[in-house]
């Protein structure tokens, strides 16, 4: 009868510690695994944004202010992406934003939102755990007003104290988005060419 007891209970406890060493082993690798693609997925979602752009003739400056955009930027991979709520341009003349949102213009009830969606070409350019300002090309796709164009531009990614924005001054044509004036005040009052300024703080 102890023989056997004793027999149970060394039984027991080989199988509790080959249990235990089993969990221990799963959450060792799950931690490793977590560990692992939490640094080499190191995506960043803004926290504050600005989209301005400004168009300049003979007959008067327009501009437009949005501060609804969202973006993420990719440390590890240098994906940056960028979708921007068309209707929360903000105008300083009603009219022109009634003329912006319109069939007309930019058509922003059927057409919502832009997207970019692109890629720092020369990523190991920038140590994102150094102070600093960097300078970098960004390459990739631009959809507005339901057409997509391939862009390539410059931008500053500015590292300071664990904090990382990013901003970026291009020009943009009008027709290449569709967007064109033959005739009338617009076409004389908005420019071919507007100039677009992004800022973001992630």
């Amino acid at each position: 009868m102890n023989m056997l007891f004793w027999k149970n209970v060394i039984s027991l406890i080989l199988n509790y510690k080959t249990i235990t060493m089993k969990k221990n082993l799963f959450l060792f690798l799950f931690c490793s695994v977590s560990l692992i693609f939490g640094q080499n997925n190191e995506k960043l979602v803004s926290q504050k944004s600005h989209f301005k752009f400004y168009s300049h003739t003979v007959a008067e400056d327009i501009e437009a202010n949005n501060y609804k955009a969202v973006g993420t930027l990719n440390t590890d991979s240098g994906e940056v992406v960028f979708s921007v709520p068309m209707q929360s341009f903000e105008f300083e003349k009603a009219k022109m934003q009634q003329h912006y949102n319109s069939p007309k213009f930019l058509d922003t009830k059927q057409f919502p939102k832009s997207k970019l969606k692109g890629k720092i070409t020369d990523l190991s350019s920038v140590n994102f755990s150094k102070n600093g300002t960097y300078e970098v090309m960004i390459s990739g796709d631009l959809d507005i007003h339901g057409q997509t164009n391939k862009i390539e531009e410059k931008a500053i990614i500015t590292v300071n104290e664990g904090e990382i924005s990013l901003s970026s001054t291009f020009q943009l044509t009008l027709a290449d988005y569709g967007v064109a004036f033959a005739d009338g005040k617009p076409s004389t009052n908005i420019a071919k060419d507007i100039e677009v300024t992004v800022t973001a703080e992630y």
